[in-house]
This record gives C-alpha cells, sequence and structure tokens, in this order.
C-alpha cells in the first residue's frame, strides 16, 4: 500500500535473530565445503571448531590456523551456539545427527544441514526442536515430516543455482572425463573409487575388477615378464579399481588374460 515503508517496518520483528560474531560455531566434516565455511565464519568473527577424524592434508593445509580443530566431537556439541554439518550420506553416517547427539548439545543450538537430508534423525530433531534444545532447524533437504515446525527454516537447494557454477560444473565434468581417458584417473564417481596416480612411465594399464581377495596378485601375475614401476589399488564397496605403470609395452596376449579373467579392463 501507499505505506509500504512503515509496514515493512512493522514487519521486521518477523526476522529478530541472534548476531553471529562473537558466537561458536562447530563444523563437522571439513572437507572441500567444510574448510570454506570454517575459514569464512572465521573472518565473520565466529569462534569456529572443527571436527574430522578424517581430515586430509589439503584440507588441513587449507584450513586457516585460527580454526579449533577438536578431536573429540562431544566437545564441539557442549560448546557451540551454531553447528553446520558437511559430510557426506553414507551407511555410517546416516543419522549422524541423532538423539544421543542431541542430548550433548547446547540448549537453544542452531543446526544447519546442508549436506544431506539423512544426517539428520529427523524424529529426534521434531523431540529436540519441541523441547527447545534446538532453537532452529536449517536445511535445504526439508521432508514432509519436519516442515510443518515453525523452527524449520527450508529453502530450496541452491548450491548450483548461479551461471558461474552451472559453466564451472560443465568444465569439472570435462575435465575429469578427460583425465580418464587420458590417464585412468577417477575422480568423484559415483560407483567407483577415486584413483589418482602421477603418470611418470610410458606405459599404462588399468583395471575395474572385483573387491576380492587375490586380484591383485592374479593381475600382477600376468605381468610378471614386464617391469612394474608402480601400482594403485583403490575400492568402494564391491569394486576395485587398479592402476598399473610399466616400462615397456606389452604384447595383447597379457591384455586378453585379463579380460579372460575380468569382465572389465581398460588399457591405455
Amino acid at each position: 500500500d501507499e505505506n509500504v515503508g512503515k509496514t515493512a517496518e512493522k514487519g521486521k520483528s518477523n526476522f529478530v535473530g541472534p548476531e553471529i560474531e562473537g558466537k561458536k560455531l562447530g563444523v563437522i566434516g571439513l572437507g572441500a565445503i567444510g574448510v570454506l565455511v570454517a575459514n569464512a565464519a572465521n573472518k565473520l568473527g565466529m569462534e569456529v571448531y572443527g571436527y574430522d577424524p578424517y581430515m586430509s592434508v589439503d584440507a588441513a593445509w587449507n584450513l586457516s590456523r585460527y580454526v579449533n580443530h577438536v578431536t573429540n566431537i562431544d566437545d564441539l556439541y557442549r560448546q557451540c551456539d551454531f553447528i553446520t554439518i558437511h559430510v557426506p550420506l553414507n551407511d555410517g553416517t546416516k543419522n549422524f545427527i541423532n538423539k544421543d547427539s542431541f542430548d550433548k548439545m547446547k540448549d537453544g543450538v542452531k543446526l544447519l544441514n546442508f549436506a544431506r537430508g539423512g544426517l539428520v534423525d529427523e524424529d529426534a530433531l521434531l523431540v529436540a526442536l519441541d523441547d527447545n534444545k534446538v532453537e532452529s532447524y536449517v536445511t535445504d533437504f526439508p521432508s514432509l515430516k519436519v516442515i510443518q515446525n515453525d523452527k524449520v527454516i527450508a529453502i530450496p537447494h541452491l548450491g548450483a543455482s548461479t551461471e558461474e557454477s552451472e559453466e564451472n560444473c560443465a568444465v569439472k565434468a570435462a575435465q575429469e572425463l578427460m583425465d580418464y581417458l587420458t590417464y585412468g584417473n577417477i575422480s568423484n564417481s559415483v560407483n567407483l573409487p577415486n584413483a589418482k596416480m602421477d603418470m611418470n612411465s610410458p606405459f599404462r594399464i588399468t583395471c575395474i575388477h572385483e573387491n576380492k581377495p587375490k586380484m591383485i596378485s592374479q593381475i600382477t601375475d600376468i605381468f610378471k615378464d614386464a617391469n612394474i614401476e608402480n601400482l594403485m589399488n583403490k575400492s568402494k564397496k564391491d569394486i576395485a579399481y587398479t592402476i598399473i605403470d610399466l616400462d615397456s609395452e606389452v604384447d595383447i596376449s597379457p591384455i586378453e588374460k585379463i579380460n579372460g579373467m575380468i569382465p572389465f579392463s581398460t588399457v591405455i
């Protein structure tokens, strides 16, 4: 209406909240995204605590020295005003945030989940919200179970909703495909393990095979007359991937033996 300015001012009470400067933020999962979040929050004046028992060397180098790295997640739960989770969803992390987790958190904690919906036990979450243990839950993975609660802030999944990110995703996919076709390296595959090895030899053979005992010895035995300069084997559930670098070319017969023993093989 013609009093839109005054109307907007009256409505601002709907958006009252705490300042984040000086508050404690707990970041669960210090991978590529978790490190960015921790560093950004630190620059905004928050006291940041990070937890990740599997943090990579690269992540450690990129993490601000002002971020407190905790080795016991209970310490993070007990201290932090805000908690954000950045871990993958798998059998080991399903319902990672559960009743036991909520019981250890500060009263009135704000929980943010922009990773995966299944990381939070929604039944336990609703109880924690009703008991005021959790003041608010912010997520871009809403469900019918939690969306009716007034303390749940649900937003669309916006991680790639910019022109720049769409282009970056396309470029990244092309680069990873080129790396596989050229060197046999695998990055961010859904079904195959990540496997990346520098190629310092003139010849490389890669094999996709079952993840079971004695497979590597069967493969390397085929090349007993060649000099294996480097070897890598990675697995993901029932599938394994082996990279073998040789200093000399081999004839087709070892490849045929691999194909006879293993349904899938790639020769580069």
